[in-house]
Formats: structure tokens, C-alpha cells, sequence
């Protein structure tokens, strides 16, 4: 299996508390919600720094598990994270130019692999329409005990609702004083109409100084001045093609450690 190196930003005592209360609700939401996605209206909100530390703070409880990458149209994960050795990513592997084994990657964080993107494809909504997509899912479900989606913004692609039509539940994200009603409530009813159940909300980019409170009625409580533009991304060699079942077996061997 190929392998990755990931830089994490530090983060302040607020912002680790409030990641932690996202993933306890998360768990408290039931065994069944394996595969969550994370979604937001309009670029910028800060969905992939949130889809990426939730999926973070899970492996610090030792879960088994996967990050994807799911914005084929203008993903940002690779560059934010600063990942290292990355040269193949979804977009590959669901156009049938590689094999599973060539995308799935680990990391330095324990318990934690990622799927990256891999370059713009002309037909994203396609390739996530399609069987092998479907069939990839339903593998990676036999192996992980969550998988995180960075979907991309509900708000201004159809994408993210093919994505929710096979999610267990989904994570909207808002940007405070950023989204108008109308617009988070279209990307609610999106959500609810794809019949992905809508897990919570994280309100994100808050300033503080200005409100002085928590804001305890939204999952996941994120703190504005905390969440600038900082991410960085990734991207990974490949070597022989080879068995979903070896893949499934390093998979496992990786994740005991």
C-alpha cells in the first residue's frame, strides 16, 4: 500500500473541544451511520478542513478509518494538507485507469487512509452515477468503520446529491453570517430529498469577539477565527497492479498497527 504524509495545522483547545463534540455526536447518531458525507452550499465554507479533522479525531479512538475525496470538480484537499508522493487519485480509478489499490492511501496519522481526488474529470457526475463507484463503496464499507466524504457544495452541484443518494448521513456545513437562509434551506431540502438523513449542522467561521457565546443548538461548534484558508493537499506514487484481495489484506494489516 502506498503511503502519504499529511500536515495538520495545530489547533487551539476551542477548536479541538469542538471537533470532538462533532464526532460524539456523530457516534451517539448509531452504528449504522458508516458513511457520512460533509457538504456545504458555496465554496469557501470550509467543508474540507471539517471532513478532514472529523476524520482525524475518529482514528484517535482507533476506528478504522477512510477519508474520500469526492470534490472531481475543484478539489483542494491535496495542496491544503501538503501530501506527499500523490499521483492517482478517484477520478483514475472510477475511469477504469487503475486499479483500487492505486488510490487507497495511508497515512501517518494511525487508523487513518485517504482516497484522493485525482485531476478535474469532464464527466464527475457520471463516474459517480456509475457501477464501479457503487461496487467501490460497497467494498470499502467491508473494511473501515467510518468513511468521511468531502462531498463538494450541494449549492452549486448536483454531485453532492448523487453522492447523499448512497451516504448514511450527511454533515452540513455554514458559514456564520456568510449563507442566506434561502440558500441553506435549498441545500437542506436537497439532502432531504436525495433521503440522506441530515446528521447536524457545524456553524463555522464564527466570530467570537462579536457573539461571546457558544453557539450550542449546531453539531460540531467551529470557530471562525480559527478557520482561515489553511489545508494543504495530497497525492502518492504507484507501483504493479495487483488483487482487490491483497488490497484488502494490506488494508487490514495497516489498520491493526
Amino acid at each position: 500500500m502506498k503511503k502519504t504524509t499529511i500536515n495538520l495545522e495545530p489547533l487551539s483547545y476551542g477548536v479541538r473541544e469542538a471537533v470532538k463534540t462533532l464526532r460524539t455526536n456523530i457516534q451517539f447518531c448509531g452504528n449504522d451511520k458508516q458513511v457520512i458525507m460533509v457538504t456545504c452550499s458555496v465554496m469557501g465554507e470550509g467543508k474540507t478542513k471539517i471532513s478532514t479533522r472529523l476524520a482525524v479525531s475518529l482514528a484517535e479512538l482507533k476506528k478504522k478509518v477512510l477519508l474520500i475525496d469526492m470534490d472531481l470538480r475543484k478539489s483542494v484537499m491535496v495542496s491544503r494538507l501538503q501530501a506527499q508522493h500523490v499521483d492517482k487519485g478517484l477520478t483514475h480509478f472510477l475511469s477504469g485507469q487503475c486499479m483500487l489499490s492505486d488510490v487507497v492511501m495511508s497515512t501517518n496519522v494511525p487508523k487513518l487512509h485517504i482516497i484522493f481526488s485525482g485531476p478535474v474529470a469532464p464527466n464527475p457526475t457520471e463516474l459517480l452515477s456509475g457501477e464501479r463507484y457503487m461496487k467501490m463503496l460497497d467494498s470499502l464499507r467491508a473494511l473501515y468503520d467510518y468513511i468521511i466524504i468531502d462531498a463538494p457544495p450541494l449549492g452549486m452541484v448536483v454531485d453532492g446529491a448523487i453522492i447523499a443518494k448512497n451516504s448514511d448521513g450527511a454533515v452540513m456545513v455554514l458559514e456564520s453570517g456568510g449563507i442566506k437562509y434561502r440558500m441553506a434551506q435549498d441545500v437542506k431540502e436537497r439532502l432531504q430529498g436525495s433521503g440522506c438523513p441530515i446528521l447536524g449542522v457545524v456553524l463555522n467561521k464564527v466570530d467570537r469577539k462579536k457573539t461571546g457565546r457558544y453557539y450550542g443548538k449546531y453539531y460540531g461548534k467551529y470557530y471562525g477565527k480559527y478557520y482561515g484558508d489553511s489545508e494543504k493537499e495530497m497525492l502518492e506514487p504507484t507501483g504493479d497492479p495487483y488483487s482487490q484481495e491483497r488490497l484488502e489484506q494490506d488494508i487490514r494489516d495497516d489498520l491493526k498497527r
